[in-house]
């Protein structure tokens, strides 16, 4: 069952509860829900929403995945589908997609977004996409493995970094109290 506005809502609404300093940076969300957009659909180029995974191993590290497309250093993590059913479930598909751990080796550390991301993807011509933003909807998670299968159409490589080199430094701060 596709992911309801009103759940996405209270998301950002408990997330934005916790970090009030924040509305101003987000408030495009809410506003492409006021005015009806399906912020779930890769289609909603005004802006639409993703989900990824802050994956962290017992010593401390972030699991990080090369993107084929962007040539970028990310968090595993990617677009909503219909069958998901909330946002956490979403980041944690897209975990497994993209690195091949499976959801029973993984377990999330609450139910709120520990960050949400607002960023700029250019256009994409070969996929007939303009330049648009995600909203990435990120969720912590713990594991005690590290063994990782790329998902080789979308990702090229992994590696597992400490979390004081997280380059986001509101995302670092974030992963470095969660570890204390």
């Amino acid at each position: 069952m596709p992911i309801k506005p009103a759940r996405i809502r209270e998301t950002l609404d408990e997330y934005l509860d916790a970090h009030p300093d924040e509305k101003w940076r987000l408030a495009p969300i809410g506003e492409l829900l006021d005015a009806g957009h399906d912020v779930t659909s890769r289609k909603t180029f005004e802006g639409h929403l993703t989900a990824g995974a802050i994956l962290i191993e017992p010593a401390g590290r972030v699991l990080l995945i090369k993107h084929r497309a962007l040539g970028h250093w990310l968090l595993p993590g990617g677009h909503l589908e219909p069958q998901d059913g909330t946002l956490l479930e979403a980041a944690q598909r897209e975990l497994t997609e993209e690195t091949g751990i499976p959801a029973s080796v993984v377990v999330p550390v609450g139910h709120r977004p520990l960050h949400i991301d607002a960023h700029h993807i250019p256009a994409n011509p070969a996929k007939d996409e303009p330049s648009h933003h995600h909203f990435d909807f990120r969720y912590l998670f713990r594991t005690h493995t590290d063994v990782v299968e790329l998902q080789e159409e979308e990702v090229t490589a992994a590696a597992w970094r400490y979390a004081d080199t997280i380059e986001n430094a509101t995302l670092r701060a974030r992963v470095l109290e969660a570890l204390r």
